[in-house]
């Protein structure tokens, strides 16, 4: 299955989006306005415009966010930072004898001093 990758998402084709549908919607999945995506793509802002709604009418969806959801909840897009949770919790599964890994230790706990000095002392430090 082929897949395309915008910034940290990506999204998988053959799942009931065009590969320029998807790849608008990876752009609103990263914040992107319309003018950005068009930047992007090389297209109008409403040519984004109009791929979004189409994506987002083949999802089911009223608002671009909810098109971000469904899409996800639907596996068509995902987030590149879950791939690589998964990556290093494997990695953690797997060589649990790693010499470079360290574990936090428990902050320090802080305390401050203070020093008060009588108007007495302080004239006999002057002097």
């Amino acid at each position: 299955m082929e897949t395309i990758t915008c910034g940290t998402w990506t999204g998988h084709l053959g799942k009931g989006l065009a590969p320029r549908e998807l790849e608008a919607l990876l752009g609103v999945a990263q914040g992107m306005t319309a003018k950005q995506i068009a930047q992007q793509m090389q297209i109008t802002p409403g040519t984004v415009a109009n791929r979004i709604e189409n994506a987002m009418f083949k999802l089911g969806v009223a608002r671009r966010a909810a098109a971000v959801a469904e899409a996800m909840r639907r596996q068509i897009i995902s987030p590149l930072c879950i791939a690589l949770a998964c990556l290093i919790a494997m990695h953690a599964v797997i060589d649990d004898g790693d010499p470079l890994r360290r574990d936090r230790r428990a902050p320090e706990r802080r305390t401050a001093q203070f020093r008060i000095v009588r108007k007495a002392e302080a004239f006999e430090h002057h002097a």
